[in-house]
């Protein structure tokens, strides 16, 4: 982890109010992991001092994307940024998702911009030939986020929205119970994230599943090193763990629901 001044290449909106924006880094494409984040500067002027966390949506050999919600004025800073701005970062911070292969594939379960850091780790399981099944899940067709790409890299996508606009009428967590029944549990691990009710649900399917389960935690990380104390999570094991310095990817089975 070290602050560094990263050159975007590419900033642009891929559906009403989500932008993706493209760094240039080696260090960052060197040294992130799928499930961690950077602290973004959004401003040169004292309005908004505190940093923006943003998870490692793609890793390439030049650098990082990342995927953000524009809905406060940090991120309609950042979307207002052009080509060849440089960008003022922290990163890449946190611990990731914990990768391994096995008989069954994987389960990836994103619920709105969650979906934001699973890509990322998606890619990198398909580099080792492991394609998971991916259940996506939005409040409305517009707001359905890159279930395209994870189809471009052979992953078994399925897709659901609260309105029924798109895909099945609920939760995600509808069609993960349905796939589930279908291929008789037969996943050998779940990653998930998204907000914590959808969290809380799919850690319970898997508890009763029997299927390990990593989940990233969508919290508010100002500082990102675990210093400011303002992302804490309730463990089992007692008292709390910090979301930016202990995960933000953790076992669900640590987290007190």
């Amino acid at each position: 982890m070290k602050q560094l001044e990263a050159r975007i290449i590419e900033n642009r909106r891929i559906a009403k109010g989500f932008c993706k924006m493209r760094l240039a880094s080696t260090y960052l494409a060197k040294n992130s992991k799928p499930g961690q984040f950077i602290e973004v500067k959004c401003s040169e002027g004292r309005e908004l001092l505190l940093r923006r966390p943003l998870g490692v949506h793609r890793i390439s050999n030049g650098g990082i994307d990342v995927l953000y919600e524009v809905i406060g004025k940090g991120t309609k800073s950042l979307s207002a940024m052009e080509k060849g701005d440089l960008l003022d970062i922290i990163g890449p911070l946190g611990k990731g998702f914990d990768l391994f292969t096995a008989k069954n594939p994987p389960l990836i379960v994103a619920g709105g911009m969650g979906v934001a850091p699973l890509l990322s780790l998606a890619e990198t399981l398909a580099k080792k030939k492991v394609k998971p099944y991916v259940m996506i899940g939005a409040k409305t067709a517009s707001q359905m986020l890159c279930d395209k790409d994870f189809k471009k890299l052979g992953c078994f996508v399925m897709v659901s929205t609260e309105d029924g606009s798109r895909g099945h009428k609920g939760y995600v967590t509808d069609i993960m119970r349905h796939l589930l029944i279908l291929i008789r549990c037969r996943v050998s691990v779940i990653y998930a994230c998204g907000p914590h009710p959808m969290l809380k649900a799919v850690s319970h399917i898997a508890d009763s599943s029997g299927i390990p389960c990593q989940v990233s935690m969508e919290e508010r990380m100002a500082c990102g090193v675990g210093v400011c104390l303002g992302c804490p999570v309730k463990v089992k094991s007692g008292g709390y763990k910090m979301v930016c310095k202990d995960g933000p990817v953790f076992d669900s089975k640590e987290i007190a629901w």
